[in-house]
């Protein structure tokens, strides 16, 4: 039984169409099918049967896409085991991280690689939160962030681990009147117009806190997902942002300011498939993420809270 058929299997069943899983795995549909052909003639099983215009998997097909974890785990801890007795991590480790945390992180995490056998894949994507779990399907490790206190906990065989919290601050133009002042609540903000995020994304939360605080809506002109963008707005004018406070680098013309009154801290951190994460090479990866985090915490000053 091909090991890469069990996947194919779990892929269908996790994404739903062969549409969805040839995109994923930068194949063709009319490859995906190919495969599905094959691997029904290898097992000796109906594995897929038509619903509508789609395919479905059959019983025994739900079955080998269930197993496909099972069995994917055992590999990963003899591959574990291997890297334990060879002693020295190496192969490819793909990662897949938020545009601020990777452009913070991955140079530092860079250069202590070159002097080893692990070589980085690198992706960026600015999504939801809600997708980043999702996201470690395709990557060893995904650099995600959350708002939310214990988000994306060890489950559904993820491993977490925390690399820093970031406090998050609001950023304003340095000629605006509230520029002035040390720190800022959410009385303060009353009537601002923001620059803000895509609804669902974690700086949103912040905004919605504010809201709540002040019992009334805040103008949000623009939604947008890039924080450097976000930042050359503001320094224009078009309204207040929030900023993270260790991975934005100042620019001139905007003035970052500490929030209070409302949550405003965010959660950096590393995401892995279990299975994926037993190998050594993952495991270095993620140590080294942590200890760079660390190291851009200490430069900036800050005494944020670090969890491991």
């Amino acid at each position: 039984m091909d090991m890469r058929h069990l996947e194919l299997l779990r892929d269908l069943a996790d994404r739903g169409t062969l549409a969805a899983v040839a995109a994923a795995t930068h194949r063709t549909p009319s490859a995906v099918s190919q495969q599905l052909r094959t691997a029904e003639r290898e097992i000796g099983v109906r594995l897929v049967e038509p619903d509508g215009r789609r395919l479905r998997l059959t019983p025994e097909g739900r079955l080998l896409a269930a197993g496909a974890d099972e069995v994917g785990e055992v590999l990963a801890r003899v591959r574990g085991r291997l890297d334990e007795l060879v002693g020295t991590p190496a192969g490819t480790v793909s990662i897949g991280t938020l545009p601020s945390a990777g452009e913070a992180l991955l140079p530092g995490v860079l250069q202590r690689l070159s002097s080893t056998q692990i070589y980085l894949e690198i992706d960026d994507f600015d999504v939801s939160e809600a997708e980043f779990a999702v996201r470690a399907r395709d990557v060893d490790v995904v650099v995600a962030h959350s708002l939310t206190p214990g988000a994306a906990s060890v489950q559904d065989g993820l491993v977490r681990r925390v690399i820093a919290r970031e406090p998050i601050d609001v950023a304003l133009p340095a000629s605006h009147p509230l520029a002035g002042r040390a720190t800022l609540r959410p009385a303060d903000l009353a009537g601002t117009t923001w620059v803000g995020v895509p609804v669902g994304y974690p700086f949103d939360t912040v905004l919605g806190s504010i809201e709540r605080d002040l019992g009334a809506p805040l103008e949000r002109r623009y939604r947008l997902r890039d924080n450097r963008l976000v930042e050359s707005l503001v320094a224009s004018g078009e309204g207040l942002g929030l900023l993270p406070r260790f991975t934005t680098r100042s620019r001139q013309g905007v003035v970052i300011r500490p929030l209070q009154g409302v949550r405003a801290h965010r959660s950096i951190f590393a995401l892995s498939r279990q299975q994926r994460h037993e190998r050594l090479a993952v495991r270095t990866v993620v140590d080294l993420l942590v200890e760079v985090g660390r190291d851009l915490v200490r430069a900036r000053g800050e005494a944020a809270t670090l969890e491991g």
